[in-house]
């Protein structure tokens, strides 16, 4: 594959099972210059890991990730956990994720949301995986679970950065990176830009979280890791530095984080 003319990009996280041609998805992604491309392995029981792993399998730039999202945290019984404790062995899963707290939609208890964040955290110090954290209105129980589970022993990724200063400095001190997706190229996302600025530029990612949280200017429009250069590049304009500086530093902290290579 020819190099990119700025550098290349990976792709932190992305749902990859969504496209009905993921072949095509991952040829446009690389085409922007991505080289690596994380396909979350997460959703209901371990249909969703499963699916990540055998793209990873059939495509050496593509790692996968494997776990249950909370909104399906009452469907993550012993057994699931089981099987997903054994996906973790194979050579192409970098995380344990994504995992968390939803309380916005409560699609699962927040008692048994807790409970299962609970045991993934255990899961990843267990088997010496990076976790990758969803949190959406529940910033003091995931800093609180992260603490008291040990997760500062394995690190991870806070995916889908949405929360204040506070919430990273907590994350941070817990060596979690901090990921920015689409969100932060919306006219109105002004705080999360000013968050933006002060993580330090060594602990920053950048993801599309296809096919959700499209950027600026294909807001509103199903997302795809080809679209995350208009979030390198937007992302460099708020920093203040190139965007070939910008894609080469998420890419180092990416690689660095998962491993890959």
């Amino acid at each position: 594959m020819t190099a990119h003319p700025l550098g290349p990009l990976v792709d932190s996280h992305c749902h990859l099972d969504y496209a009905p041609d993921p072949e095509a998805v991952l040829a446009r992604g690389r085409a922007e210059g991505i080289v690596w491309f994380v396909s979350i392995g997460s959703g209901k029981g371990t249909e969703s890991a499963r699916s990540a792993i055998a793209l990873a399998r059939a495509n050496p730039d593509v790692r996968a990730t494997v776990g249950v999202h909370p909104h399906d945290a009452k469907l993550a019984t012993p057994e699931a956990l089981d099987d997903l404790r054994t996906l973790c062995r194979e050579r192409c899963v970098v995380a344990v994720g994504e995992v968390g707290l939803d309380y916005h939609y409560n699609h699962s208890e927040p008692a048994v949301q807790r409970e299962v964040f609970r045991r993934f955290v255990g899961l990843a110090r267990e088997v010496r995986l990076p976790l990758v954290i969803h949190t959406r209105s529940a910033p003091e129980d995931t800093l609180a679970i992260l603490r008291e589970e040990g997760a500062r022993d394995v690190g991870g990724v806070i995916h889908c950065f949405s929360e204040d200063l506070g919430f990273a400095r907590g994350a941070l001190d817990l060596d979690f990176d901090v990921s920015f997706s689409g969100i932060v190229t919306f006219k109105k996302a002004d705080a999360l830009r000013a968050v933006a600025r002060l993580v330090p530029p060594e602990r920053l990612l950048i993801e599309t979280d296809a096919p959700y949280l499209a950027p600026l200017p294909f807001r509103g429009k199903v997302n795809e890791p080809a679209y995350l250069t208009h979030t390198a590049r937007s992302l460099a304009e708020t920093l203040g530095v190139p965007v070939e500086v910008l894609r080469a530093r998420t890419s180092a902290n990416a690689i660095r984080r998962f491993g890959l290579g």
